[in-house]
């Protein structure tokens, strides 16, 4: 039986997909309608599920076909259900965009209250977010690691088992696009915002390992999936070795 593993902030399924190909069944929980979503998806604010979760609460996590809204509220899962949570809080707090260009705009930060609560839940817990971010590097992963067509570094706190990253790879060139008036080219692609020689939304999926959505923002705002496939891997192991 596989385990499972709740995805908080799931958004279109970046990192639900990874751990799914390491060996979780997964549950995503956004705010937002996720269409798109490829596994049983509950709306609604991750962190309220959460606290409910703590508090012993039952939630019913519902199933929807790729593409439809509709939903099918059948299956039922506690905290007991999970073996895993992996949180990715909003991240405009901590991005360079907000510290430079929209210095001084205010965002909720999400990550203490959303560490403070998985402490509580005696689970492997994950937390992701990006450079600068206010998380433990317990693993700092790239896509060159992976052989893919974005940089997007981003930080892995880990708690409840330890995890080896692979060896941080020197980068092939420059992430292609307009700089400051000047075009460069180079061999990642800017999967973020639009114009500037960002991509098609084909070459943001090949470059990201994402081919179950076409939507851009949902690209953009996703990880790649083979980031999570890896921690999700040795997650794993570790369930396996104290079972």
């Amino acid at each position: 039986m596989r385990p499972r593993l709740l995805d908080l902030f799931c958004g279109a399924g970046g990192a639900s997909m990874g751990y799914h190909r390491a060996g979780f069944d997964v549950v995503g929980v956004d705010i937002e309608p996720q269409p798109d979503y490829p596994f049983p998806f509950y709306q609604g604010d991750a962190l309220d599920v959460l606290r409910k979760l703590v508090g012993g609460h039952i939630l019913g996590f519902g199933w929807h076909e790729s593409g439809s809204r509709q939903r099918n509220f059948k299956t039922w899962h506690a905290l007991g259900g999970f073996a895993a949570i992996h949180a990715s809080p909003p991240c405009q707090a901590s991005t360079a965009l907000t510290k430079g260009t929209n210095k001084g705009r205010q965002y909720v930060q999400m990550i203490p209250e959303t560490r403070s609560l998985l402490a509580e839940t005696s689970r492997l817990t994950v937390i992701e977010n990006v450079q600068g971010a206010d998380v433990r590097r317990d693993a700092t992963l790239c896509g060159e690691m992976f052989g893919l067509g974005v940089l997007r570094h981003r930080y892995f706190e880990v708690d409840g088992a330890l995890i080896d990253p692979p060896a941080h790879k020197p980068h092939r060139g420059r992430v292609r696009g307009w700089r400051h008036g000047v075009y460069h080219d180079g061999p990642y692609l800017a999967v973020y915002g639009e114009g500037g020689g960002k991509g098609s939304v084909a070459e943001w999926q090949a470059a990201m390992g994402i081919d179950w959505t076409d939507d851009r923002k949902a690209i953009a705002e996703a990880i790649p999936p083979a980031y999570t496939e890896h921690i999700g891997g040795q997650l794993i192991e570790y369930l396996e070795a104290v079972a």
